[in-house]
Parts: structure tokens; sequence; C-alpha cells
């Protein structure tokens, strides 16, 4: 049967010229000395140009099986020597270009015997057969491969190029985005561009679209991608880099099928930083696209709507992201940045948005009072849902503090889901409206919210902590258990873990087992615990009154003014009722986040029959 081949023989770019038969380099004429790997690399380039050569053809070439060489090594040695012959830079290539992880690409016009590549002469190669069957029977045979392909019968097209078929891609991650300046300075706007194009993405409601927090576990890491596929459950990866040159940012992205590690679609934009949103929408359509996802006719108005942003609001912004990391500092860290966003531009949702976060941290924390954050937060939250209706973190906020603070609880439901349509894939809202959906006593409900949350964030060690607290709040002691082990598997001597354990055993009736988790999670002592109110409760009912008193006796200053809800707590497994309510009163004035557990927390079934229990609940507006 006949073959097609393509020989290419003279390739020339730039100033250079490449003889692939005599294997010579020559800059403007003079031959230029290039050791023999180095070339071979070039010459599989000039092949295939502006197509990316991955690593593993590279080495399949270079070092076949069964060579013991280094091959991260000298892969590297031999591309730095060719950059070094062709003059030419990693950080701004000229001609080869580097795809982390992935491997190269030829990205300078390339003409071939003084012929564009697009033109790469066709040599025909025969057998020794009758000429017209060698002649007429391969064209014949093309030109029905060509009509196939061309229209992609049966899928054809994409299983030749090795592709997932669109309608199977349906989760997708994004890879921590590179940062090509070289400068760790722009780590958070790098970092933040990465969770911009995430948000853009998570837009589309028939994507999965993995969340920040696992991807982020990824940065720098040399796991091949489908690898990090499989443990994402994802069928593609996005990946690919940044560059900043003063108001201008360029982004290269490419689409990698998780199965095969082919290069399904890729693509580089550059845009002044007042257009970053809009080209974060660009690279988002352009995928969706590239997929055949679905995309409703009111996401398409969202990915659209993006009006040009000031840089210096916006650089500020993404600064309090990155800062934003669930500790005190990174809050107050974080407050400061979103504060200058809204300083330098009045009119920047996303900035407001961040100072109800922040301050929705701050008090979880209990670095501020539940009466001094959540006020400010709310102005925030509003703020930011009247100047981007259609801003997700915005309608988040709002959500949380329906539900943490105002004890609106349809109210809470309605921000919740509206979050939930403007970001189908926003892990942490289905996680807040698991923790809504408990706290009404719908646990089956909320359960499969947070199962939901993990899925979309697996790697999320916060969020298995909160699936293990729905399991709780549902009494499902045995598989909160369970879930706390799995948990400790993922991160060893994880505190939280050990506490709701801990808890779960004192439920049981388990009461040694009990105090020696929640011992061990407050080993060594911090005075931030969040545990150690847990600890005195669990040495009440478990008869160490004594150990209990002294907790209690050192922290009750401390808590008297930031969580009154925690001496009430402990009173109460201590069997003091009326300082129970006491100091239950104090936290309903106080309005903490914990009252909303309430009607569901196992630890106040002493007092339920009580009528100032009843009277609490009716208070706080729960439905019947």
């Amino acid at each position: 049967m006949a073959k097609w081949t393509y020989t290419l023989e003279l390739a020339r770019f730039g100033v250079f010229e490449v003889d692939l038969r005599a294997g010579e380099l020559r800059k403007s004429g003079v031959k230029v000395k290039l050791q023999e790997q180095p070339f071979q690399i070039l010459a599989m380039l000039l092949q295939r140009p502006g197509a990316v050569v991955t690593r593993e053809e590279l080495r399949q070439k270079l070092w076949p099986e069964g060579t013991f060489v280094d091959f991260e090594h000298g892969l590297n040695a031999a591309v730095n020597r060719l950059r070094e012959a062709l003059d030419d830079s990693p950080d701004n290539p000229r001609f080869v270009e580097t795809l982390p992880r992935r491997g190269y690409r030829f990205i300078a016009p390339v003409e071939v015997a003084g012929m564009p590549h697009s033109r790469l002469r066709a040599t025909l190669v025969r057998p020794r057969v009758v000429w017209w069957i060698g002649l007429v029977l391969p064209s014949l045979a093309l030109a029905v491969l060509a009509l196939l392909i061309g229209v992609n019968v049966r899928g054809l097209r994409d299983r030749l190029l090795g592709r997932v078929a669109p309608g199977e891609i349906t989760a997708i991650a994004v890879l921590p985005l590179e940062n090509l300046s070289g400068n760790p300075e722009d780590d958070p706007f790098v970092d933040g561009m990465t969770e911009e194009l995430i948000t853009a993405l998570s837009k589309i409601g028939a994507l999965k679209v993995i969340s920040r927090t696992s991807v982020m576990r990824y940065k720098g890491t040399d796991k091949l991608l489908p690898d990090i596929a499989r443990e994402l459950g994802v069928d593609a990866v996005i990946e690919g880099s940044v560059l900043r040159a003063g108001e201008q940012v360029r982004i290269t992205a490419q689409l990698v099928n998780g199965a095969t590690d082919e290069t399904l679609w890729a693509e580089s934009y550059e845009r002044d930083l007042r257009d970053v949103l809009a080209l974060q929408s660009e690279v988002a359509r352009a995928i969706s696209r590239e997929i055949r996802v679905a995309v409703t006719r009111e996401e398409e108005a969202r990915l659209a709507s993006n009006p040009p942003v000031n840089p210096g609001a916006y650089e500020a912004y993404l600064k309090g992201r990155y800062f934003l990391n669930w500790t005190p500092q990174g809050a107050e860290k974080a407050l400061e940045f979103f504060h200058e966003a809204i300083k330098i531009d009045p009119h920047y949702a996303p900035g407001y948005a961040g100072i109800a976060d922040a301050y929705n941290q701050l008090e979880a924390f209990g670095i501020l009072a539940p009466t001094e954050a959540f006020p400010k937060a709310k102005a925030a939250a509003i703020k930011a849902a009247e100047l981007d209706d259609t801003l997700a973190e915005a309608h988040f906020s709002l959500a949380q503090l329906r539900h943490r603070y105002d004890w609106d609880w349809s109210g809470a439901e309605r921000e919740y889901k509206h979050t939930l349509e403007l970001n189908p894939s926003h892990a942490d809202a289905y996680a807040e409206y698991a923790f809504y959906l408990s706290s009404m006593g719908q646990h089956e409900e909320g359960i499969a919210e947070s199962e939901r949350a993990v899925r979309l964030d697996p790697r999320s060690v916060a969020l298995r902590w909160k699936l293990t607290l729905r399991f709780y709040y549902a009494r499902r002691y045995d598989e909160a258990i369970e879930e706390c082990q799995k948990l400790l598997e993922m991160q060893a001597g994880y505190a939280p873990a050990h506490g709701i354990r801990g808890a779960a055993y004192l439920q049981k009736g388990m009461y040694e087992e009990g105090i020696r988790e929640l011992q061990e999670a407050e080993t060594p002592p911090d005075t931030s615990s969040l545990i150690l109110w847990t600890l005195a409760y669990a040495y009440a009912v478990g008869g160490k009154r004594e150990e209990a008193l002294k907790i209690l006796d050192e922290r009750r200053e401390e808590w008297s003014k930031k969580s009154p809800y925690r001496i009430a707590l402990i009173y109460a497994g201590l069997g003091q009722k009326n300082q129970a309510f006491k100091w239950l009163e104090k936290s309903f004035q106080m309005r903490e986040t914990a009252m909303v557990l309430l009607k569901v927390l196992p630890e106040w079934d002493p007092l339920r029959s009580d009528p100032r229990f009843q009277s609490l609940l009716r208070r706080m507006n729960f439905p019947e």
C-alpha cells in the first residue's frame, strides 16, 4: 500500500537556517556548533512548528527504553544548549517556548525550502506494485478519509487526534498559572489570575470546575498531568502562564486531555490590564466552545459582561485574596488590601465583597465579636451587590450573614441558592448551604450538599472536616468517626478531626475515648484554640468536674467577651441549667454564630424540655 510521508530538508527562521540532512545549524550563513541531542530536539520542533512536542515524545526519541540517564536533567541541559545556540530566552522566547510539565513548542515563523511551513512538500513513497493501484487507490482513500475527518463522522476526527469526545468533558481543573516574570512579587497577581479563570469557568453550570484550594496544592509540582487529573477526578486540565509587563498582561493557556495527555487546544491572549476580566472570559468561552459544553443564554451574558477595571484597585484586590487564607493574620492583611482597592476605586464591587469575607473570618477566629464584625461585613456585602448584582461573592457573603447574624432563614436560603445559580462550582457556597440545611434539621440534604462541595474541592481538608460535622449534627456518630479517620489520613494530627471524633465518642457514652481525643487535639495548648472549650465540656460530662471548672475559671473573662456560648455549654455539661441559660441569653444578645445550631446540637438535649429553651428557639424565629 502506498504511504504519504512529509520530508523536511531545509528550514529557515529569522537569521537561522537548518539543514536537516547535513545536520547543520547556520546563523547568517555561518555554521553554529550544536551537539547531537539539542539538534534532534530542534529537528522535532521544526517538523511540527506551532504544535506541542511533549516531554514524553522527546524521551522516547532521544532516550529510548533501556537507556540509563537522568532524563529530567538531560532534557533541561539539552534545551538550554539549544537556546544558547539560538540566542533565545526561556522567559521571553522568540523561538522555543516552554509549556510547564508538558513540553516545548516552536513559535517563530518557519520557511521550508523557501515555502511557509503550511506548504511542506509531500513526497509519495510507493512500493513496487502496478502503478495505477499505487497512485489511484491511496488518493481515493485519502479523499474519503479527509471527508470523514472533515465532518467528524462518528467522532473519527476526535479519536484520530486522541481527543476525549467533547460530551465526555464535564469536569475540569485549572492548574496554578506559571509566573513568567521571575519576580516573586508578582505571585499574588498570577495566583489571582488563576482564581479569576476558575471563577469565569465556574459560571458555566454544565461544567464541574475544581476549586482553588485543591488546585493550588499542585503549584510547582512535577506530577504528570494524567496523575493530577486522576487525583482530582477531572476529564481535562488547563495549564498555562502569565507574563505581566507594565500595564500589559499576556496569558498562555492550553487544554489537555486528562487521560491521554494530549493537547486539545492552546492559545495566547494579550490585553491591557484594564481589560483583564474580558480576557479571562474570552479564555473561558474559547474552552467551552472547544469542548462543546452547553452554555445557557444567562451564563453567556454573565461571561460577556466584563467592564474595564481600575488596574490599581484590581491588583490590590488580588493581593487581598492572596492573603485571605483562613489565618487571623491573613484576614487582617487581606482587609488592608481590600480597603486599599475601594479607596482607589469606590465603585469596585469585588473590593467590598472581599471586605465582607475578611470580617466574616475575623469573627470566626474570635478576633472580633459578632456585633462588631457582622454589621461591617453586612454593609460591605450589600454595597457589593448594589454595585454588581451578578457577583457571586457578594451574594455568598449576604447568605452567610442572613443565616449567621440576621437569623433570616428564608432570606439566607434564597441567597445561597442565588449564589449557586451565579457560580455552580462554588464549593464553599455548597458547604455553607449544607451548614444552613443542617441547622434547620434537614440533615440528609445537608450531607448531600456537603458531599458535593468535597467533590468540587477534593483536596480541601476544611471541606472534608465540614462533612464530618454534617454527620455529627445528624447524630450519625459512627459515620462521623469514620470520616474523621479519612481526614486524619489526609492530614495527620489535624486538630479539628480529633475534636469531632472526640465529641462523637462522648455522644456514644465513650467518655474516656472522647476525652483522650480532645486532649490530643489540644496538644500543645494554644490560647486561640477552638478545641479547649469542648474539652472542658468533655471533662464536665465525663465526671472530671474539677478539670472542667479549672478551664472555665481560666477562660471566663476571655469567653464572656467573645463567646458566652462556650461558657453556657460547659455549664450544661455540669448540669447547672440556670447558669447555662444565663450565658445562653448573653450569647443570644451577642448574636453568636453558634446559636444557629441550637435546634440540632446534641449537647443541648438535656435542656430541650425546659420552657426557656423553647422560648429561645421562638425568639430566633426558627420554623416549627
